[in-house]
């Protein structure tokens, strides 16, 4: 491989091999639906047929295996009271998962390798709506720090691949993403499942309150997750740069306006009660979407759509059991 890969030619997916590391996640799984789109061959394992934390277990599934490219969408996630009360296992099981990957896609020689990172990497305070440059230029939101260090170690690691070795290797940031296959348990989700429950729950139950945490005040963007994967897709086909690239909808709201958004569609009438003594996080936290608005993508799945086809899903599927 040549040592600059910048101006790499387009992506062709067709007829080729494509693994998706956390196929079995929300994002992973959006991204089988997805690829299903198109003409190449998915590949995955699942946790009991492969251990993405096992360096040396990954790297000689990838050689047996020989996928042409690779998403990383394996991870240890959730919302800010299990990334608060957990941080050992979110820093070390995040790292052992992204540097077994990319380190055995290097060694099969993978053509083109998309790491899925998070918003969180960004500073608390990062001038609004967040540009890429903005990575590293101040502190973290501490609630989840462990978790964002991990995912900036990837996206590093990517970049390093890529400098020495010359492997097309991006980094890809979603904001927060909600859809089907979301984690809908209170004590470790994030918090457009952890409305959905709430609200749910107290209709069903005929509370005539439902708590949220912090004041309501900040602002948060949300994308749905097939919103995502086709936004993942369009960068694996024409993005090829050091830089990683944002991924979202460019537009937030409150997460009062949000937790009102919820209950009118889940159909809950009764009073929203804030709790000011949890923490809120984050002020705000926009991304910039300018660099995936130059590949000619566009999110085509409004917010109150995706909570609604969210919503039917968790009932369906019957998440409160």
């Amino acid at each position: 491989m040549a040592n600059d890969v910048q101006g790499s030619r387009r992506f062709d997916l067709a007829g080729q091999r494509v693994f998706v590391a956390g196929h079995r996640g929300m994002v992973g799984a959006a991204l089988v639906r997805r690829l299903t789109a198109e003409r190449c061959e998915v590949v995955a394992a699942t946790r009991k047929e492969l251990d993405l934390a096992d360096r040396r277990a990954v790297g000689q599934w990838m050689q047996e295996v020989r996928p042409d490219a690779v998403f990383v969408a394996a991870a240890k996630v959730g919302g800010i009271l299990a990334n608060d009360t957990y941080p050992a296992d979110f820093l070390l099981q995040n790292l052992l998962i992204e540097a077994s990957v990319i380190e055995a896609a290097y060694h099969a020689q993978v053509d083109k390798l998309v790491f899925l990172g998070s918003s969180c990497i960004y500073p608390k305070h990062a001038p609004q709506p967040i540009a890429e440059s903005a990575l590293l230029t101040g502190s973290l939101e501490p609630t989840n720090e462990w978790y964002a260090i991990a995912k900036i170690a990837g996206i590093k690691l990517c970049q390093a691949y890529r400098r020495q070795h010359g492997c097309d290797f991006v980094s890809a940031m979603p904001t927060n993403l909600y859809g089907p296959g979301d984690n809908f348990d209170l004590a470790s989700s994030h918090v457009i499942p952890a409305l959905i429950r709430k609200f749910h729950e107290a209709k069903i139950g005929r509370s005539p309150e439902v708590v949220i945490w912090g004041s309501g005040t900040p602002r948060r963007e949300f994308l749905h997750v097939d919103d995502c994967a086709d936004a993942l897709v369009a960068i694996l086909r024409e993005y090829s740069d050091d830089e990683h690239i944002n991924v979202g909808s460019g537009d937030d709201l409150t997460i009062q306006d949000l937790a009102e958004l919820v209950a009118k569609v889940v159909g809950y009438e009764g009073r929203i009660v804030n709790d000011p003594s949890k923490p809120d996080g984050t002020p705000r936290k926009l991304m910039s979407g300018d660099k995936l608005k130059a590949l000619g993508w566009r999110p085509r799945i409004t917010l109150e759509d995706g909570l609604a086809s969210t919503y039917r899903w968790f009932v369906e599927k019957g998440q409160m059991q």
